[in-house]
């Protein structure tokens, strides 16, 4: 007797190849039967007519390292048909750690990731100091998806140098020798490879850069070659590139240690391509580059994004009203109460009429910030639409009613209860999705830069999955579509293999029971929400999206019609 009988759905197997009409049958969390119709008895069968069931989702960039110590679910990615996640990205992470290290590797994530310190903080119980320990503090542990981690360089260099991690200067040999040491150690433990940030945008609250950001091409060959003794793994690399894009000679040497490492490493090197709006035709020469690298033999991926990256603002986060006076007097109610306020014209007038009043130096960078950037925005309600024109940004929409900036946004952001301001800060520069489409032609390039988990109150790219279901396979009209069969092969077997991971990733007997079940005229988003559920209450956005049917790990459904069944099947994967 099986388990598990999915029939009478539309299998896309996650190979690329179109959709065929296959039953699938699971028993003690493994595919056993793939067949076009499958009668054995089964505890359950589901009937997946008019719907396509596809693997579990891989995404192989996100920031749970500390949200799993506290968090089963690990949302906002587990309704997007994720099942497996990879964290220990961008060069933050929390082991190994001293725990003379933890208040200042908590720091540096707050400032590179906006994860919330005090939700850090309330949230972490460190039982670990070695990467190792770390490992077997996860795998005791269990979630509704499955989890794999890499070393970080913050937390590893931090280990190493301590306070002289963040300073320009190179690591002495023994520091070498250390970093190296750990590197095989983790490799051997399982971790799925190394990351490294040289991003100066990348910083601790306080204006630390990331430990590694000044660190020299030896030591990253160093670490490298520590992971492929210990076993191998992935390469991760965050170049300075959008950073330093006032430094053409400085962008172009370190860019060009990617294909370096890989050559002397050995190891699978994979960097983050963004379209920066200062350069827009640098993520072109950089996957150029990557692409003659692969066919000289190199193994070097792009990780790129399924859609524009940006900010959101909303009147349950951060938004341009946020320091008024008038404002501050209503922002206690609960949001319903709130909005009923903010539509009455006597609380308008004056809002509109006030001048902001920030009260820190933080604050005013981030007022400056978002009102640079507000003309330049769009706003999200309904079904939100990513690819707008730019006759429908903010800017446009003043100057073609001939009022205020602050008059269109006010009255943009109470035209329904819903209703999110977007500014699109990377691959957007030409106001459509061309250069994403672009990069996406690009057969080594992988989605990955999904930060679930990063970013907490600022976006929720988590969601990707769902977009490229539904925005990329069926609802664009600003340009190409892309094939479903593509758009699941992306999100499933080309990540797990990628990232060695063999068992998961298609649909074949003898491979993990991860699948999806989707009704692929219905899949779609709805607009970002804020929740307040991190702990000590910190703020977070939620993405809830529509016409996911069933999502099962290692044969154990999670998640039926949307909502979370309780199981929790979910373990540490280690390479």
């Amino acid at each position: 007797m099986l388990d598990f009988v999915i029939k009478n759905g539309s299998l896309l197997d996650g190979s690329g190849t179109a959709a065929m009409r296959m039953d699938v049958g699971v028993k003690d969390g493994l595919i056993v039967v793939v067949s076009p119709s499958i009668d054995d008895e089964a505890t359950e069968v589901f009937d997946a007519t008019g719907r396509v069931v596809t693997p579990g989702f891989v995404d192989v960039h996100s920031h749970y390292d500390a949200q799993v110590i506290w968090d089963d679910l690990l949302e906002p990615s587990s309704p997007h048909g994720v099942t497996t996640v990879v964290f220990g990205n961008c060069g933050v992470g929390f082991a190994p750690a001293r725990p003379s290290d933890r208040e200042g590797l908590i720091r540096l994530i707050e400032g590179v990731e906006d994860i919330p310190g005090e939700a850090l903080a309330a949230g972490m119980s460190w039982s670990w100091e070695t990467f190792t320990e770390y490992l077997d503090e996860l795998s005791s542990r269990r979630w509704a998806i499955d989890v794999g981690t890499q070393l970080a360089h913050g937390p590893l260099r931090t280990f190493a140098m301590g306070a002289d991690s963040v300073e320009n200067r190179p690591a002495d040999a023994a520091q070498l020798d250390a970093m190296a040491a750990i590197a095989r150690e983790a490799a051997q433990a399982g971790s799925f490879g190394f990351s490294t940030s040289r991003t100066l945008g990348h910083r601790a609250l306080d204006g630390t850069p990331v430990p590694g950001t000044y660190a020299t091409f030896e030591e990253l060959v160093a670490i490298g070659n520590g992971i492929a003794a210990g076993g191998g793994g992935v390469f991760e690399f965050a170049p300075a590139g959008i950073a330093r894009s006032d430094e053409p000679e400085v962008v172009v040497a370190e860019f060009e240690w990617i294909g370096a490492l890989a050559r002397a490493t050995g190891l699978p090197t994979t960097f983050l391509e963004l379209q920066a709006h200062n350069d827009p035709q640098r993520w072109r020469r950089e996957m150029d580059t990557a692409a003659a690298w692969c066919a000289a033999g190199l193994s070097v991926t792009p990780l790129v994004a399924g859609r524009s990256g940006g900010v959101l603002w909303g009147w349950d986060v951060r938004h341009p009203f946020v320091t008024r006076p008038s404002y501050t007097r209503v922002a206690h109610l609960p949001l319903a109460e709130r909005l009923e306020a903010l539509r009455r014209r006597d609380v308008r007038a004056a809002i509109l009429a006030e001048d902001d009043e920030p009260v820190t130096s933080y604050e005013r960078k981030q007022r400056a910030f978002m009102r640079s950037a507000l003309p330049s925005c769009y706003l999200l309600t309904g079904v939100p639409d990513y690819e707008q024109p730019r006759d429908r940004s903010l800017g446009a929409r003043s100057e073609a009613a001939g009022c205020t900036l602050d008059e269109v946004i006010y009255d943009g952001m109470l035209a329904a209860d819903d209703v999110m301001v977007l500014y699109p800060m990377y691959n957007y520069a030409d106001a459509d999705h061309t250069v994403l489409y672009e990069q996406l032609q690009y057969p080594d390039a992988v989605v990955g830069t999904n930060d679930g988990g990063a970013h907490c109150a600022y976006t929720c790219d988590a969601s990707i999955p769902t977009f490229l279901l539904s925005h990329w396979a069926r609802d664009r009209q600003r340009g190409p579509r892309i094939a479903l069969a593509e758009i699941v092969r992306r999100l499933t077997s080309q990540p797990a293999a990628l990232y060695g991971m063999s068992d998961r990733g298609t649909v074949r007997v003898g491979l993990r029971a991860d699948l999806n079940v989707i009704d692929a005229e219905r899949v779609r988003l709805t607009v970002p929400r804020a929740v307040h559920d991190l702990p000590g209450g910190a703020t977070r956005l939620m993405q809830d999206p529509v016409g996911y049917d069933l999502t099962m790990v290692h044969g154990t459904v999670t998640r039926r019609n949307g909502s979370d069944t309780g199981a929790r099947p979910g373990r540490l994967v280690r390479r």
